[in-house]
């Protein structure tokens, strides 16, 4: 298949990995749409259903275990991740059926050359600026579409996952993903640039991504101002967002009291539930592209004064004698640096958590998270460290957790290492007391926040 592969000649969709975030956001619009969606996951299982799998089910989507018998000839083609290897047992089925197989990247490219696509790009804050762009447009009656890369509380509170809805309107809020270089497939009307740090892929590397990104882009390329690397590609200032900075959407006079903020955005005073500094650039890039629509300055203040937030971004956990936990997907420095600073402006002391999501993307950042991460802390934080997340698969182990710790020990009393995360807790118990933070961060642990929210527990 290329990339002009037309997702509207197919009627079934079956999905390898469904339960995945990309994937499942993709399966559930699809089934909004009307379309036949089935899938599997190594996690599913008949009897002890997960919650995302009950929330399938209920929407029509059929699921199975991962071991090919839902991989049947009704099936009109087979959708898989970067993830998945043709050694699957799904992929060999569909192979032996003659059912094609395309990738989840060309699949959604596919769809947003039918829609009016907003597409959310950046190395961090696009689940964060997806959402809130969705929500401006939602409550302006704009009625768009999503599919995003994490679960919006307002959709969850309907008992979906909130990764995605298909709305009354063309218009469709995407997240571009740069890091496996699906973001050049895109087409969109109106695109995003958030930020670009050194995630996943080298700068220059970045760069040729996102220029192609903007070439793709049909009516307006909006970028961050106040980012050195994406400013670069910006096409017109007057479209761009920035904090203190000369341009179409300046933000200004950034407060932050308990878990709320307030900034001015050309003036316009916008108050926003959520908590960070990083999260008023956020807002400034959806105000920026909702004021493109139509939606005035105003308008979009109003709507994010009701923003409600998404899953595992800065979200509350919980509180215990005092002590507040927050549960963060921070997985790349930048990102971890931004909520450290965000939780110390509500927490006497943090006690920084951070579990690395893989030995690849460890061996990748890791000078900067001995770096950057220390550098943020403040003389009464404490950053804390547990062993690599471990998913499976055939991976080289270069760097380890234990590594890193060793290189910050020589310049920082500030890090404690425990290799299994369950030996934090009396740790915290001791330790933890009214007015601190307590800030868990990782990716693709899928058992993370269930983690932050047996802290609270246990503090109690």
């Amino acid at each position: 298949m290329t990339n002009q592969y037309d997702y509207q000649v197919h009627q079934h969709f079956f999905f390898v990995g469904i339960a995945g975030t990309g994937m499942s956001a993709i399966a559930q619009y699809l089934r909004g749409t009307g379309k036949k969606v089935s899938g599997s996951d190594r996690l599913f299982n008949k009897e002890n259903k997960m919650l995302i799998q009950e929330q399938f089910e209920q929407q029509g989507i059929q699921c199975y275990f991962q071991d090919a018998s839902g991989v049947t000839p009704d099936v009109d083609v087979l959708v898989v991740s970067t993830a998945i290897e043709e050694t699957n047992i799904e992929y060999q089925k569909a192979k032996e059926l003659n059912i094609p197989i395309i990738k989840r990247s060309e699949l959604l490219a596919s769809i947003s050359r039918t829609k009016r696509t907003i597409a959310v790009g950046g190395t961090s804050g696009k689940s964060t600026t997806t959402a809130m762009i969705f929500h401006i447009l939602e409550e302006n009656g704009v009625s768009p579409s999503i599919m995003s890369g994490a679960g919006l509380t307002s959709l969850q509170e309907k008992w979906l996952p909130g990764n995605a809805w298909v709305g009354k309107s063309d218009w469709l809020v995407i997240e571009a993903d740069e890091s496996d270089g699906s973001i050049v497939n895109y087409t969109s009307e109106i695109a995003l640039l958030l930020n670009m740090d050194r995630d996943h892929k080298e700068y220059d590397e970045l760069t040729a991504l996102f220029k192609t990104f903007r070439d793709h882009t049909t009516q307006r390329f909006i970028v961050n101002q106040s980012h050195p690397k994406s400013k670069e590609l910006s096409v017109d200032k007057q479209y761009d967002f920035g904090v203190d900075v000369s341009c179409g959407f300046n933000g200004t006079d950034f407060k932050q009291e308990g878990f709320s903020i307030s900034f001015k955005c050309n003036g316009e005073k916008v108050t926003i539930p959520v908590i960070g500094k990083h999260n008023m650039e956020n807002a400034l890039a959806a105000i920026a592209c909702c004021h493109s629509i139509g939606v005035s300055i105003a308008d979009c203040a109003k709507a994010l004064s009701q923003y409600r937030g998404i899953y595992r971004r800065t979200q509350l956990a919980g509180t215990a004698k005092g002590i507040t936990v927050i549960d963060d997907f921070a997985h790349n420095p930048a990102e971890i640096v931004c909520a450290i600073k965000a939780c110390q402006t509500v927490g006497e002391r943090v006690f920084a958590w951070f579990q690395p999501h893989g030995f690849g993307p460890l061996k990748f950042m890791h000078k900067e998270l001995e770096t950057e991460t220390i550098a943020a802390l403040r003389p009464t934080d404490t950053l804390i460290l547990s062993d690599v997340y471990y998913a499976g698969g055939t991976v080289t182990r270069e760097v380890t957790t234990a590594d890193v710790v060793k290189e910050i020990e020589k310049k920082s009393q500030q890090i404690i290492y425990f290799p299994d995360r369950k030996e934090m807790i009396p740790f915290l118990q001791k330790n933890a007391k009214s007015g601190d933070v307590i800030l868990i961060m990782g990716a693709r642990d899928t058992t993370l926040s269930d983690f932050a929210k047996e802290i609270v527990k246990e503090l109690a």
